[in-house]
Formats: structure tokens, sequence, C-alpha cells
């Protein structure tokens, strides 16, 4: 009975761990969030305004055209008249397209191709040799737009780069440290669309 009872005890005190340390792991502020690593390369891009799009639909040339999304986020394709594109990756816009389409169309086969990618931009600011807004053409990392932008200057706090990030509203802080990522001591840091590094 004792031997029971112990064990219960044992079990309940491991149980209360287990809560307070997922506790705390959900209690970590924004400012140490250490940004997207590993796998981002492989997140789906999601298209943008001002990005080039080719759409066509299976044995129908008169529905292939090349639209650039605009700022407002839409596209205007025939018989469907508007269609919101950014905020979509390609293959959602596909289906988005191929849904509207059915009324029209039998099975219609839609294929979207992102011929030129103008909505991934970071810009840079604070002690870098060229500060400023650059486009990129594929996922990067921070040290990648810190290198475009010609690097950190003689006056640089590289343990102190911050990245400023918007999702979806939520404002975030992520800290960067130029020199551990350097020497590969860090996972990469993958930027976002939109992100702001600022070098102290």
């Amino acid at each position: 009975m004792r031997h029971h009872l112990r064990e219960l005890i044992r079990l309940g005190l491991l149980a209360a761990l287990l809560v307070a340390l997922s506790a705390c792991a959900h209690d970590q502020p924004v400012a140490t969030d250490s940004g997207c690593h590993g796998d981002c390369r492989a997140e789906r891009y999601v298209i943008g305004p001002g990005d080039v799009l080719h759409i066509s639909v299976w044995k129908d040339p008169n529905l292939e055209r090349i639209d650039t999304v605009r700022p407002d986020g839409m596209i205007s394709f025939p018989l469907i008249n508007e269609v919101q594109a950014a905020g979509q990756s390609p293959m959602q816009l596909q289906k988005t397209l191929s849904d509207k389409l059915r009324q029209y169309i039998s099975d219609p086969e839609v294929s979207v191709v992102v011929q030129e990618v103008h909505s991934f931009a970071v810009s840079v600011l604070g002690e870098v040799k060229t500060p400023g807004r650059y486009e990129l053409k594929d996922q990067s990392t921070v040290l990648d737009v810190l290198a475009q932008a010609g690097g950190l200057s003689e006056f640089a706090s590289p343990s102190k780069i911050v990245v400023l990030r918007d999702d979806n509203g939520v404002k975030r802080r992520i800290l960067f440290d130029y020199n551990t990522a350097v020497y590969g001591e860090q996972p990469p840091v993958y930027v976002h669309p939109g992100d702001i590094i600022t070098v102290p």
C-alpha cells in the first residue's frame, strides 16, 4: 500500500513539473524569439502585390494571360472578374481559379506560375554600408541580406541586431547575433517579406 502511495505521489509531482515547464515555454518574451530556422526554405511562397503571374487553362488558349498583382492584392481574370491573389500560394490560387471557373468550364485545369517576384522586399537600417530596401528573388537569410547591404560598418554592434516582423498584425522582435551566425553556432535565420533589419 505504501509503495502504491509513493508511486502516486511521484507521478503527481512529475505531472506538476511538466505543467510548469510547459507554462514557462509559453511565457517566453517575443524579444528572445530566434526566428525561423531549419526547413524555412521549404515554406511555400505566398504571392504578394507586384508579383507577375503567368496563368493558363489547359486546352483553352483564350484564358492564358500574364497578370501583375495589384497593390490591393487583386487580379482580373476572364469570366470570373476580380480574384484575390495576394496571400495565397500558387497552388491555392490555382484551386481558387479552378473552383470559380467550374461554372463556365467542365473540370478546368489551371496553372499558376510566378514569373517575377517583386513583393519579397526587406529593409536594412542602421550601421551597414548601404542601408535601404532590397528586393529578394528567393528565400534568404539575415546574413544574405546584410551582405547585400555591404556588410556591417565599423561602428556596428553585431550582437544587438534586431529583425522587426509583422506576423498578421502581431509585432515581433527577433534578436540576431551576427558573429554567432557567421561561425555557424546557430541555425540560419530566414527573413520574411516586409522584415526590417536594424543594426545599432
